[in-house]
């Protein structure tokens, strides 16, 4: 045993792919333990927001110490904030329609831009040709650009108790800063919310720890089936073998999925949990194992020492797991790897078509893409809900695969160098 695992470790794919499926193991694991956050509770009032740190606007107002900065870039970056190189081009576009000759817009000088803008901008004027969600989004332009070159701070006011008036409480200057680690309130978000307003990172480990278990559960009755059935009916044979590979044929004359699809569709929606998926799913991925597993017997039940055990007077069931499995072990564990990624596949699969696990129970990665979908999140451009569940399903598939080639050079000696 500790000859084999020296083997198995010195395989390079082995190792990879074992590295990056057990740094997904650890991530699943730990991360719950220190972000106890509900993945599938919602936090913003909104859908998609984009990565990054979020700070409390009242409580960095009212921050107990704020901080003088005089940066020389300060203005720029608040100005090309409000005022991209795309608004530039379209207000100089509108422009251009209501007249202005184009050798006197400039729009590299801010200043110059904004004052043609605000002297010649008319919201209620119909340029021709312009479109309504354009000039829409004229409007939007023009209501973010106020006050966009002032220099001076902004004024806090609170309301008096007794008269209702509103009170200067304080003015908060464009050089006020504070630090971020005084702020109250701070909500890191690596990768946004989703269409939910839910933290996508937290939401994706669940989901990734979820849709391991699925594939377990599934790899392991797929393997299980295949493997007793291909066992009995490569050893015992006759009328055995003809019942077993009958109603494996029976299978194959079904697409794997179809039927999946089929059996998924009868349950209802409320029934199907992870585990009655994860079941379902394993067992109908059996059939292909089945029958390698009664190839590779048949070609080991007429060996010497088989036959010595016959003669030794041992059952049946010793013959088949003493003197027959542990030569074919190394291929059913190789099996088990594949079958554990493609019940990952299959959820995905389902899910996506809406067969899969209740939505309000727990997440898992056919979930998170089936809810990015209908949400239109590929065509929004909001990356962060999809692309990293795409990239999670493909590290744990490719892991999976690599490890099973690395098993592969190790076992099978017309591989081995």
């Amino acid at each position: 045993m500790k000859h084999t695992l020296q083997q198995v470790f010195r395989s390079g794919k082995f190792v990879v792919g074992f590295s990056i499926f057990a740094a997904l193991l650890l991530i699943v694991t730990f991360y719950p333990l220190f972000i106890k956050d509900d993945p599938l509770g919602i936090i913003a009032q909104g859908t998609f927001f984009p990565p990054g740190i979020y700070v409390n606007t009242f409580d960095s107002i009212n921050s107990p110490i704020t901080y003088t900065l005089m940066l020389e870039d300060a203005a720029a970056k608040r100005i090309a904030n409000k005022l991209s190189d795309d608004d530039r081009l379209a207000m100089k576009e509108w422009l251009l329609a209501d007249g202005i000759p184009e050798d006197q817009i400039d729009i590299t000088d801010t200043a110059l831009l904004l004052d043609q803008w605000v002297t010649n901008y008319d919201p209620t004027q119909s340029v021709p040709g312009m479109t309504f969600a354009k000039q829409r989004y004229y409007q939007r332009v023009d209501a973010s650009l106020k006050g966009l070159l002032s220099i001076e701070g902004v004024t806090v006011s609170v309301k008096n108790p007794e008269t209702g008036v509103l009170e200067e409480a304080g003015i908060v200057k464009q050089s006020d800063f504070v630090n971020i680690n005084e702020v109250a309130n701070v909500r890191v978000l690596p990768l946004g919310t989703d269409n939910f307003g839910r933290d996508v990172l937290t939401e994706l480990v669940a989901a990734t720890a979820v849709s391991l278990q699925i594939g377990l559960v599934a790899g392991l009755i797929a393997t299980l089936i295949g493997l007793t059935l291909g066992l009995l009916a490569g050893y015992v044979g006759g009328l055995v073998d003809d019942i077993i590979m009958f109603v494996t044929n029976l299978f194959l004359v079904i697409p794997g999925f179809v039927l999946l699809i089929l059996i998924s569709f009868s349950i209802g929606q409320d029934k199907r949990g992870p585990l009655t998926v994860a079941v379902v799913i394993g067992i109908t991925s059996w059939v292909w194992l089945a029958k390698a597993v009664r190839s590779q017997v048949l070609s080991l039940r007429n060996r010497d020492h088989v036959n010595l055990s016959k003669l030794s007077g041992h059952s049946i069931f010793h013959i088949i797991l003493n003197d027959i499995l542990p030569y074919i072990a190394s291929y059913v564990v190789m099996a088990l790897i594949l079958q554990i990624a493609s019940g990952i596949l299959a959820e995905a699969q389902l899910s996506i078509l809406g067969l899969g696990p209740r939505t309000t129970e727990v997440p898992t990665l056919g979930l998170m893409m089936r809810w990015a979908m209908i949400y239109q999140a590929q065509i929004l451009g909001n990356w962060w809900a999809y692309f990293p569940v795409l990239v999670t399903i493909a590290l744990v598939t490719f892991s999976m695969n690599l490890m099973n080639t690395g098993l592969d050079q190790v076992f099978n000696p017309a591989l081995r160098e």
